[in-house]
């Protein structure tokens, strides 16, 4: 099967991945363990994916991570709760955090 998909130009090979996560504007579908294979077909690439998904609603919110927050408190020279509250209101960017800090 691999030779005749070699004389026809196809070039598969398999990527190996933790999970594939396809984000849409009101959900994301999360596929864990994937099989995953990267086709080219003259010239022309697509992916192939197989395995279980599982679908959830997006969320609004940012990920804040404790290094940003820890990152905006020293920055802004506050404690670490108005850092994250800060960074909440600024959707995640660490720049306006500060900035909206410092004023």
């Amino acid at each position: 099967m691999r030779q005749a998909m070699q004389r026809m130009g196809i070039k598969q090979i398999e990527v190996e991945a933790q999970a594939v996560i396809i984000k849409t504007a009101d959900k994301d579908i999360i596929i864990e363990n994937p099989s995953v294979a990267k086709v080219n077909m003259m010239g022309q690439e697509t992916w192939q994916i197989t395995g279980k998904a599982i679908e959830q609603p997006t969320s609004s919110q940012p990920t804040i991570s404790e290094e940003d927050i820890k990152t905006v408190a020293t920055q802004a020279n506050v404690d670490q709760e108005k850092a994250e509250k800060a960074l909440v209101e600024a959707d995640g960017d660490i720049a306006a955090a500060i900035m909206q800090l410092q004023e």
